[in-house]
């Protein structure tokens, strides 16, 4: 056969790559011959052919029988999703590539019924190439693999021509890296890692995905919490340039509420302003001594419409996150910054509710419009409360008389009728982490609560019942705000924490806020007052939204929903939509998908809410350990704050900051947990630890990367100095169960990511 020369039937490698590459589904040997005519003793010499294009490395083998072209797909593959492109487009990679060069773009085609993709997530697909991009391929969905692979975050170590991962949460494992996973990524240097498939034992194996940069610098914190939680932090192209096509809102369809004195009071160092509020005595002879209050809020409705790239991507992100350096929010700069806030002396389109308070601060009625409003000026929290302690500014002195004393009135009638309601009084401060302009810490310092601080809290909280109210009346569907009353377990835990303080929490009766306000008020002004005040929030309920109303035990409330912060939540956005759609005021309001999806949608921005959450408090204790990492050895006083079977958490009086005493730093006897009292016990002196204990301990170690802080404990209330360790003598340990029980006690410790109770 090698000297018979090319047969005339026989195709060229050129005209077989071509076919394969068009018709991947079906390349076997037995296609190519029927495609190309190709019969009988002929197929001996095309065999020979394929081989060495197989050979050559132009085909690659598709499963056991089939072709492929080299960097082309196989009609089914397993891809990882990337996340979306530049134009919004959700893209995807092979899960595994052996072929030379970069392997061909994959667009992921989702149609109605798909489960929602997300990056990191694993897909099993059907693939082809795109009649209208060439070398691009278009994924469409089989099935989606849950869990997908494992993503951790850390920093690269070199280890030959390889490397290793050394994760920044302390729940991840260390990963080895192979010299051709590694991105040629440098020493040192902040990667994200994806997990490869490996041998059980040893360590696990990873693959360099992205290289982030230094992770000591300061404004790599943030990075890290947004990387660890994806949290997404890039707009895509076509979102953006929605944003930049938005208009000023005209008066068509509103209000003129221009005349309204309506004024914002934020923080100083706010990036966005989304509520407004001003109010009058009532002239209304029939409601003597009451007061008018109007809360304007942003329209953001007008500018974020059902069905848009903008709506799609605020959903995606559920709210705005915010760090101590930067902040990631909901909707562009150019909305959430521009557009959408509520500056000082510009026409900006608004929903707006007017409440009527009586004499007693009770909300007697109250009604919507749709409106556009200027702001007179934009106040802060420390501003308006020095105006009306008698030390107006230049700003505020002309506001006083008109616009902040009739305020403030309104706001003592409300504050009476708030006392009255009870809301749950919890008294915790928060923590302010203060940075330079290179974004290093210089200071944690506690938020001062002013009456400015709780006058506007108090008028949002009356405009979100106000919303709730009227959509229920209209039968329209929204999203509520739900807290739950606390479950009988958490409830039994916070009496037992409490009962070495001698305050009690009676037991037999339906729980109201009043109980625990009065747990609270007997704690106030003493040494344990923060750790009540901690115990008693710990054992409420998570908050969370969804479709049915089932209350707001914490507020108090029987109809609670979220309207004041459509800039930065988009539960607040839904209840705008159900307005409009409720009053008619246009063709932006709810659409019939956001009505169907209700649920999950209420669903999906609790957990981006968690996450957010997790996220600041991740970076606030990564900020807190920078901070002390130059004290290690330092002597600081606290209190124990959680008691665990690995050990106890000490939280420092000077910064609030948490950090971990191992069990097995607490003397050479064995500690025995108590899970009902939440001690911990000496097996020999009978020492025992509890929770809410003075306490002086060292700063052992301070790991800016995880967040973590070790401590020494050096005494305890009630509990003296820890016993030094004691060797075992010579002729054998005479307590071998006690050592096992420590060390496994320790890896529990390192492995714990701050587990309070």
């Amino acid at each position: 056969l090698l000297h018979m020369g090319p047969m005339k039937n026989l195709p060229s490698k050129t005209d077989i790559l071509k076919w394969v590459r068009q018709n991947p589904e079906k390349a076997s040997k037995r296609d190519i011959a029927r495609a190309f005519g190709v019969k009988g003793a002929a197929r001996i010499p095309l065999k020979q052919l394929l081989r060495e294009m197989h050979a050559e490395g132009a085909l690659k083998k598709s499963g056991r029988k089939a072709f492929r072209g080299d960097g082309d797909l196989p009609p089914v593959a397993m891809l990882r999703v990337l996340g979306p492109d530049g134009d919004g487009d959700l893209t995807a990679a092979p899960a595994q590539w052996d072929d030379a060069g970069d392997p061909p773009r994959i667009q992921v085609v989702e149609k109605d019924g798909d489960p929602a993709l997300a990056k990191g997530d694993r897909m099993l697909a059907r693939l082809r190439l795109s009649d209208t991009e060439e070398g691009v391929y278009e994924a469409r969905l089989i099935k989606k693999i849950s869990g997908g692979a494992k993503r951790a975050l850390g920093v690269f170590r070199a280890e030959g021509s390889g490397g290793r991962l050394v994760p920044v949460d302390r729940k991840t494992d260390e990963m080895q890296i192979g010299a051709g996973d590694t991105m040629d990524a440098n020493d040192g240097e902040l990667i994200e890692v994806e997990g490869l498939p490996g041998p059980r034992l040893g360590l696990k194996r990873g693959r360099v995905v992205e290289r982030l940069g230094d992770p000591g610098a300061a404004r790599s914190v943030s990075l890290i919490a947004i990387h660890t939680h994806d949290i997404p932090n890039a707009f895509p192209d076509v979102v953006l340039a929605e944003a930049a096509a938005a208009k000023p809102a005209t008066m068509k369809g509103r209000e003129d509420l221009r005349h309204l004195p309506l004024i914002t009071i934020d923080p100083a160092d706010a990036r966005d302003h989304d509520d407004a509020i001003c109010a009058a005595p009532d002239d209304d002879p029939a409601n003597e001594g009451g007061h008018i209050v109007w809360v304007a809020i942003a329209d953001v409705a007008h500018y974020v419409t059902p069905g848009s790239k903008l709506d799609g991507e605020a959903r995606k992100r559920g709210n705005s996150t915010y760090f101590p350096d930067r902040v990631v929010p909901m909707l562009p700069e150019e909305l959430s910054g521009d557009l959408c806030s509520l500056h000082e002396g510009v026409d900006r389109p608004c929903m707006a509710v007017r409440i009527v308070l009586n004499a007693g601060g009770e909300k007697i009625a109250h009604d919507f419009h749709r409106g556009l409003m200027r702001s007179p000026a934009s106040l802060t929290y420390e501003q308006a409360q020095a105006a009306v302690d008698g030390t107006p500014d230049e700003q505020t002195a002309p506001l006083l008389n008109d616009v902040l004393v009739p305020l403030f009135d309104a706001y003592a009638a409300a504050a009476a009728a708030r006392d009255r309601r009870a809301p749950l009084a919890l008294d915790l401060p928060e923590r302010r982490v203060e940075l330079d302009q290179a974004g290093v810490v210089t200071a944690i310092a506690y938020r001062e609560r002013l009456d400015a601080h709780r006058l506007v809290e108090e008028f949002m909280i009356a405009a979100n019942v106000a919303a709730a109210e009227t959509l229920i009346a209209k039968k329209r569907p929204l999203l509520f705000r739900v807290h739950e009353e606390p479950n009988p377990m958490k409830l039994e835990a916070l009496r037992e924490q409490i009962e070495d303080t001698g305050l009690t929490l009676a037991k037999g009766q339906v729980l109201q806020t009043r109980h625990l306000n009065a747990l609270l008020d007997g704690a106030a002004g003493t040494p344990d007052a923060e750790l009540i005040n901690l115990a008693v929030l710990r054992a409420q309920t998570q908050a969370y939204y969804a479709p049915e109303n089932f209350g707001h035990f914490g507020l108090a409330l029987r109809s609670y929903a979220h309207f004041t912060s459509p800039i930065r939540r988009y539960a607040d956005l839904i209840v705008h939509r159900a307005l409009i759609t409720a009053h008619g005021w246009g063709k932006d309001g709810l659409a019939p998908r956001d009505e169907a999806e209700l649920k999950e949608t209420g669903e999906h921005i609790s957990m981006t809410e968690r996450r957010s959450m997790e996220a600041e408090r991740d970076t606030t204790d990564r900020y807190l350990a920078a901070y002390l990492a130059d004290r290690e050895g330092a002597i600081f006083e606290g209190r124990i704050s959680g008691v665990a079977r690995f050990g106890l958490f000490v939280k420092l009086d000077e910064t609030g900051a948490d950090g971990l005493v191992p069990v097995s730093s607490l003397g050479s006897e064995y500690f025995t947990y108590d899970d009902a009292r939440n001690t911990l016990k000496g097996d020999r002196s009978g020492r025992e630890i509890t929770m809410g204990a003075k306490a002086v301990v060292r700063l052992r170690e301070a790991t800016p990367l995880t967040g973590g802080l070790l401590f020494e404990l050096l005494e305890a209330e009630g509990f003296g100095k820890p016993q030094p360790q004691r060797r075992p003598s010579r002729g054998g340990n005479p307590r071998p169960k006690l050592s096992k029980a420590r060390s496994k006690a320790a890896k529990a410790a390192k492995k714990a990511k701050r587990t309070r109770p």
